[in-house]
């Protein structure tokens, strides 16, 4: 494949991240726009650290569910840290299901906010292989240099 028919596939992959609402346009262009050659690949890093942090809160959120009586205002808390994280990136889907789980938080259901936690986790592995497969596009495209 030829590098305009990847830069092209580059393109509707990102098209299609906006419009099927993975990622809100305006916050990862501002991100992307942060990109220069100094910082090359400046935005597949903030996700990765998105990503590493994501990890870290999740074993908070899993241990705190866990624990009896649930501490729903610590849950609130370490869901708001995720939810801001997930803002900073334009993770539109994870940061409406963050909702959801806000809002179960603050109702004291904790059934609730399991299930709402699983859809927080399937919504952030979802775009997690969306993002991962534009990165992968943007280095076969010669979009992004290796460092």
């Amino acid at each position: 494949m030829d590098r305009n028919q990847l830069q092209r596939q580059v393109a509707l992959k990102r098209s299609s991240l906006f419009e099927q609402q993975f990622l809100d346009p305006q916050q990862f262009v501002q991100l992307e726009d942060l990109e220069d050659d100094a910082n090359p690949n400046f935005v597949e890093e903030i996700v990765t650290l998105f990503y590493k942090d994501s990890a870290r809160l999740f074993q908070k959120i899993e241990q705190t569910m866990q624990s009896r009586p649930i501490d729903f205002g610590k849950l609130d808390d370490y869901m708001h840290q995720f939810k801001g994280s997930s803002s900073s990136i334009g993770a539109i889907k994870v940061k409406n299901e963050c909702s959801q789980f806000k809002e179960f938080c603050l109702a004291g259901n904790a059934e609730g906010c399991f299930w709402a936690f699983q859809r927080v986790k399937q919504e952030h592995h979802t775009l997690r292989i969306q993002l991962e497969s534009y990165f992968q596009l943007r280095k076969q495209a010669g979009l992004v240099r290796h460092v």
